[in-house]
């Protein structure tokens, strides 16, 4: 019986993005509360397949990304190494630091944050009986061949669509082919004029009897180029916070601070929590920063504390009065802002925001609120194992009180959860 090669994945994010438009690198910009590299390095980390990351980082902020693996406790991760001026040279570098023990190769472009995990396992699978693996989706556009024409272009052919496919990472090799398929490249005098635009490019042009075999990706797994793609990927992340139904015996002797709602805290002691349950009928109104941390000092340590306690407002920002500004900003911006603070000496497990539903101006100006709230917290308290997240209510009192539960018991952390997006 052969032992099972070891699979590395090679974050490459050694570009500068100059299609990007800002100083700082993209992968260090963030997205859905996390920098775009961490996002990718959480879904290496978690892959059961990968047993080692190495990073390449853009030249002079490879210090940025060891302070953001070692504050993550993203202990697979054994190498960050500068990236070079291309593509095609990071990879090199890669290569070169992997050294000369067999192994997968997973090269990912980092600036990917939404790589499922189901495609790395595809992947790890694909190499047992493949040499060369590619992520590719179908191509929903017809695709033009421009010929240069008086005045401009015209077309000079219409491609067959059936059989085109956009390539996406990562693109994986054994390490004895992708490293021969380099040392080739760099060998040859003509490659810096005419440099492939990836690894699958350079295993084509110097090991063309090498199969490149395909394993299906995603439309999801956008790259992240362009200022826009920011906000594509913002929304994506929220379609993919989707929240996994929770086992009954999840809160099964866990302690649990809920305030504000009477049916949150019965469903949970009715899934055997300790639950201890505070409200404003008990002088524990939550922009009153005294009353909230003297419930809190009074439970002790907690596994789970869920603000349910928001402030609505049915009309437009003209319609409101300064009373209601007021409580909106108190309950729903303060209240949160207090219950995080006075949680966090005690809190074990994960922390749990509700935002108020609605369409309004104070409504938004308070979910907005929230979400960065929650989104900050997150990165704060990774390091100690502590978890955060929102949840946008709906109006079903049950679902939500099901939903919150879920969340409570699952490993999501920083994230946004819309109700109406994700069906939970």
């Amino acid at each position: 019986m052969t032992s099972r090669l070891r699979s590395v994945g090679v974050l490459l994010a050694g570009g500068v993005g100059q299609r990007f438009g800002r100083d700082t690198p993209k992968q260090l910009v963030e997205v859905a509360g996390r920098t775009i590299i961490e996002h990718s390095l959480e879904v290496f980390e978690r892959a059961p397949e990968i047993d080692e990351i190495v990073v390449l980082m853009t030249p002079g902020h490879a210090d940025r990304v060891r302070e953001i693996v070692a504050r993550g406790g993203y202990r697979k991760v054994s190498q960050v190494v500068d990236g070079g001026a291309s593509r095609t040279e990071s990879t090199w570098r890669a290569l070169r630091a992997l050294g000369t023990q067999e192994c997968n190769v997973l090269l990912h472009d980092a600036v990917r944050p939404l790589v499922e995990p189901r495609i790395i396992t595809d992947c790890v699978r694909a190499l047992r009986e493949h040499p060369a693996v590619n992520v590719a989706i179908p191509s929903s556009d017809t695709v033009l061949v421009a010929e240069p024409a008086p005045g401009g272009e015209v077309i000079g052919d219409v491609l067959d669509r059936s059989r085109l496919r956009r390539s996406q990472t990562p693109q994986c090799f054994r390490l004895s082919l992708i490293r021969e398929a380099y040392e080739r490249a760099m060998a040859d005098p003509g490659f810096g004029e005419r440099p492939a635009t990836d690894d699958c490019g350079v295993v084509l042009r110097y090991l063309p009897g090498v199969p490149i075999h395909l394993v299906p990706g995603s439309e999801h797994n956008i790259k992240v180029t362009h200022p826009a793609d920011l906000h594509i990927a913002e929304r994506l992340f929220q379609l993919a916070a989707k929240v996994p139904a929770g086992a009954a015996e999840g809160l099964d002797g866990r302690s649990v601070v809920v305030i504000g709602s009477a049916e949150i805290a019965e469903l949970a002691a009715a899934r055997g929590a300790r639950v201890h349950v505070f409200s404003e009928a008990d002088g524990v109104r939550v922009d009153d920063a005294g009353a909230v941390a003297k419930a809190l000092d009074g439970v002790g340590d907690v596994d789970h504390v869920v603000n349910a306690a928001v402030a609505g407002h049915a009309g437009g920002l003209a319609e409101a009065t300064g009373e209601h500004v007021a409580e909106s900003v108190g309950v729903n911006h303060l209240g949160a802002l207090n219950v995080a603070r006075a949680a966090r000496p005690h809190l074990r497990g994960s922390l749990l925001l509700h935002a108020p539903p609605g369409s309004g101006a104070l409504q938004a100006a308070s979910r907005a609120a929230v979400a960065a709230l929650t989104r900050a917290l997150a990165r704060e308290w990774a390091t100690d194992g502590i978890r955060v997240n929102c949840l946008n209510i709906g109006t079903s009192p049950h679902l939500v009180a099901q939903t919150s539960l879920d969340i409570l018991i699952s490993d999501l952390s920083g994230q946004v959860i819309e109700m109406g997006v994700d069906g939970a």
